[in-house]
């Protein structure tokens, strides 16, 4: 796989997952949208809760916390849609991720990312691109290139359910 993406040096949107701190290159992301209805689609994962047509393109949206913990919760006023869009293997990629809020935007120095520990095969970190050190947080940054691979995505998500059977 070929990614098109900024270095992780750079400003990072922040956002919640229950009690997880996250975050995704500023740069990569579209739009913040209030969390409404979508449009399903049959025979697909879970987590995958539909599609959106945003001014003529249709994007999938992803509920990110079932994605990554496989919790189900019941979305609020302050459930949201981060829409991120960029270019993978040469081609223009969107997808929408539904989290639980959005806090802000930092600005990380490399100096302040460390490399995720390694957490053992049971563990499905291949989203994460390092840790940073923000006002004494610990904070999850995500490779907003990787989410924007929906056959990685969701090939990944196949992967570890043969896994657990």
């Amino acid at each position: 796989m070929t990614v098109d993406s900024p270095a992780v040096n750079g400003e990072f949107l922040i956002f919640k997952l229950g009690t997880a701190e996250l975050g995704v290159d500023i740069l990569m992301v579209q739009e913040i949208r209030v969390w409404s209805g979508v449009t399903a689609i049959p025979n697909t994962p879970d987590y995958l809760k539909g599609v959106i047509n945003l001014r003529g393109v249709i994007v999938p949206i992803v509920d990110l916390g079932q994605r990554f913990h496989n919790t189900v919760r019941d979305f609020d006023t302050s459930t949201v849609v981060i829409v991120l869009h960029g270019v993978v293997n040469g081609k223009s990629s969107m997808i929408g991720l539904v989290v639980d809020s959005v806090s802000n935007v930092h600005s990380v120095t490399a100096e302040n990312i460390k490399v995720a520990p390694d957490l053992g095969s049971k563990i499905d970190n291949q989203f994460v691109s390092g840790m940073a050190t923000i006002e004494d947080r610990i904070v999850v940054l995500l490779d907003s290139a990787k989410l924007l691979d929906v056959e990685e995505l969701f090939q990944r998500a196949n992967e570890l359910t043969r896994k657990a059977s």
